[in-house]
């Protein structure tokens, strides 16, 4: 999927690996849980990292204890900082380099994840002043990551995400008119048997969902924003009308064939498989 319009009109939001120094498998720490085998400092190659950064165990990562690999999504800053940031230099070959690259990839994947978000939002807002705010923080996200690292590392991500935040939830109100329902915005959810609840038109944006029982539920117009859906039971539930889902949502979480997804989302392959229930994952920090 690709931004639309302005200065973001071309770019990548989804990971192309090929073209990424495997930054991804070095920059951040991994805390070894249900989600990853082992222990792994930040700035320290994963050890399944290969010499031309590719994964050595890419197809059996779910079955060797990574399934957290097979979830993650840079949105495309990993491409963007190889090939642009950093005109196509290595943390290998140029490891004066490699410090800079990781703390710079900490600042350019959370603006590409507003890229996505944004880009979701402008295509559900009607054309007005709504349309017209998202679609200037649009332009500004992808003016942003266009910087070069020392811009990138000045920038406060964490204030620019809360500016667009409060526009992406505008976003979601104003989709959601008319249909809204039950506001579980940030709510802890885990393990919780929500097969009874009404979650049509839910506000469940940033809400703790790690292991819960979905099994059968009508999400109608739900805003899933980043939801944390990681072993979530959505056998048989209806995600046909969600907002704000990504792919790497559904491949946390557990489905079948019944499971409606939401249009241009893919069934996860895993979910054909028999899964055997794992101690619930550590929450991890969610977009409110």
């Amino acid at each position: 999927m690709v931004a639309s319009g302005g200065v973001a009109g071309t770019r990548e939001l989804r990971a192309d690996c090929a073209r990424c120094a495997g930054v991804c498998c070095v920059a951040p720490a991994f805390a070894a849980s249900a989600d990853f085998a082992v222990d792994k400092p930040a700035g320290q190659p994963c050890p399944n990292l290969r010499a031309d950064s590719r994964c050595g165990i890419h197809g059996e990562l779910r079955q060797r204890g990574f399934p957290g690999c097979t979830v993650f999504d840079c949105f495309g800053a990993g491409q963007h900082l190889t090939q642009g940031t950093f005109a196509g230099r290595d943390w290998r070959t140029d490891p004066a380099t490699a410090r800079r690259m990781f703390d710079t990839f900490a600042v350019l994947r959370p603006l590409h994840e507003l890229l996505w978000y944004l880009t979701e939002a402008v295509r559900l807002t009607p054309p007005g002043p709504l349309r017209d705010d998202l679609t200037a923080a649009l332009d500004e996200t992808g003016r942003l990551t266009d910087g070069t690292p020392e811009e990138l590392l000045a920038l406060d991500v964490d204030a620019h995400r809360n500016t667009v935040n409060r526009l992406l939830s505008r976003a979601g109100e104003q989709a959601r008119a008319g249909r809204a329902g039950a506001d579980r915005r940030g709510a802890t959810l885990i393990g919780v048997d929500l097969r009874g609840a009404a979650l049509t038109g839910a506000n469940l944006r940033g809400a703790c969902l790690i292991g819960a029982d979905l099994r059968g539920v009508r999400l109608g117009a739900a805003d899933l924003t980043g939801a944390d859906l990681r072993g979530a039971d959505l056998r048989g539930a209806d995600l046909g009308e969600c907002l704000f889902t990504h792919q790497s949502q559904l491949d946390a979480a557990r489905g079948d064939h019944r499971t409606v997804l939401p249009p241009g989302l893919r069934r996860p392959a895993h979910w054909s498989l028999t899964v055997t229930p794992a101690r619930p994952p550590r929450a991890r920090r969610r977009p409110r």
